[in-house]
């Protein structure tokens, strides 16, 4: 897991939803646009993208794509 501000397990789902925030814009910028769009990328290849994180210590992200034969 990296360091970062990560999140607490609970919004591990909201935090893939378009224009979601779990802070307010003066604590951190951004449109809470960024992992929506992961999301829709990954699932139109047939993938999947998941979080896992830990409050003030980080999040660890890992997108699942389908082989290609």
């Amino acid at each position: 897991m990296t360091t970062g501000i990560g999140f607490e397990k609970k919004y591990q789902e909201k935090i893939f939803e378009i224009f979601q925030r779990l802070h307010g814009k003066t604590e951190f910028s951004g449109t809470g646009l960024g992992l929506s769009i992961c999301k829709k990328i990954v699932q139109s290849h047939n993938g999947t993208i998941t979080a896992k994180g830990e409050l003030n210590k980080g999040a660890e992200f890992t997108v699942y794509l389908p082989t290609l034969l």
